[in-house]
């Protein structure tokens, strides 16, 4: 499969645009491990909200986020095989990677699919204006941030935040209906 060429220059005019002190945050917004206090806080208003079923809520999303994570090398990145911006031979040289270049493949964003997915999922759970737009918002700006260090091109953005939403609606679904299985059992029972 081509690539059209306006994904490249998009490309090259956001990772261009740049300012030197952005390059720390948006580096920090890249890491995997930066997240973890949020993720940690996500699980805990899980269980606050909803008790053994917030154990359960997290099991469905622990699973939709592995299944964004996992899916997005087996279906795209082994299948579409798109090199990465910093090992594309005609933008060596005017690509500014600030990670270092990681895996050859790009094509989907593994960090737009996990962070999109987990979006979708909790946006899904906690129905607050105001958290489903923050949780999108921090899910947008760490899939920018992997243009911005140069690591994707912004379609691999983009389909890897449209397939973690799906990954995302599908790990909810799950949960609810078992949720909605298991209550009606225990109704059942209590009649």
């Amino acid at each position: 499969m081509t690539f059209p060429d306006w994904d490249t220059t998009l490309f090259l005019h956001l990772n261009g645009a740049h300012a030197d002190w952005l390059d720390p945050a948006m580096t920090l917004l890249s890491s995997s491990r930066a997240w973890i206090p949020l993720y940690i806080l996500i699980a805990s208003l899980m269980i606050r909200k909803d008790g053994w079923y917030g154990l359960v809520c997290i099991a469905f999303m622990a699973l939709a986020f592995g299944l964004a994570d996992q899916l997005s090398v087996i279906l795209f990145k082994e299948n579409f095989q798109r090199l990465r911006p910093c090992y594309a031979e005609e933008l060596q040289g005017i690509v500014r990677s600030l990670e270092g270049c990681g895996g050859r493949y790009g094509f989907v964003s593994n960090h737009a699919a996990n962070t999109f997915c987990l979006a979708t999922f909790v946006s899904l759970i906690f129905k607050n204006k105001y958290s489903r737009a923050a949780i999108f918002l921090w899910a947008a700006a760490v899939a920018y941030s992997r243009i911005y260090v140069g690591k994707h091109y912004p379609l691999d953005v983009i389909c890897g935040a449209a397939f973690g939403a799906l990954c995302g609606l599908a790990g909810y679904t799950m949960y609810s209906t078992i949720r909605r299985l298991v209550r009606r059992k225990l109704e059942d029972r209590s009649e």
